[in-house]
């Protein structure tokens, strides 16, 4: 299944795409990695400085894999470990975005990979890194908290039918 939406991310055109399950093989493709962290039922959500509400994630900085860039990102935004499973990618495509920087600090066409994250461990909510807050969201009023695109409630969809890690 893909999915597909136009977004205006800083003043420019970006097309969007959902691919489920799709392997991203290229490591210097993935330009961020996001999770679906569940607890109790419920779906953790961030607020980062200028982001609004969202899920936990961030770049994957040198050395790291993408699921260590995701434990470390759960960790430092929402205080929070846990089992996480792939679910999918967003392709970032910015063919059609006429201000795009050739040699710039993203490629023409990344992927962002998403997971579901069964929590093992709450912490204490410090507010150490950029994180401002931490909610708790029942999954149904995701659409009316998360500051996203529309692709974001596919994502959710796709991980709420993930089953969950024993």
């Amino acid at each position: 299944m893909t999915t597909e939406t136009i977004v205006n991310w800083g003043g420019q055109k970006i097309r969007l795409r959902w691919h489920a399950a799709k392997k991203i093989s290229e490591a210097e493709k993935v330009t961020s990695v996001h999770g679906y962290c569940f607890y109790e039922g419920k779906v953790a959500l961030v607020h980062v400085e200028g982001r609004g509400f969202n899920v936990p994630g961030g770049h994957v900085e040198n050395g790291e894999t993408a699921e260590e860039a995701l434990h470390r990102e759960m960790l430092e935004e929402a205080y929070v470990t846990g089992a996480a499973q792939y679910i999918g990618a967003v392709e970032v495509d910015h063919t059609d975005n006429p201000d795009f920087l050739e040699g710039g600090p993203y490629p023409k066409i990344g992927y962002q990979l998403f997971y579901r994250v069964d929590i093992r461990e709450c912490l204490p909510f410090l507010r150490e890194n950029e994180t401002l807050s931490r909610i708790w969201v029942e999954p149904e009023e995701l659409p009316y908290v998360m500051d996203d695109h529309e692709l974001g409630l596919l994502i959710l969809e796709e991980s709420l039918n993930t089953e969950p890690i024993k």
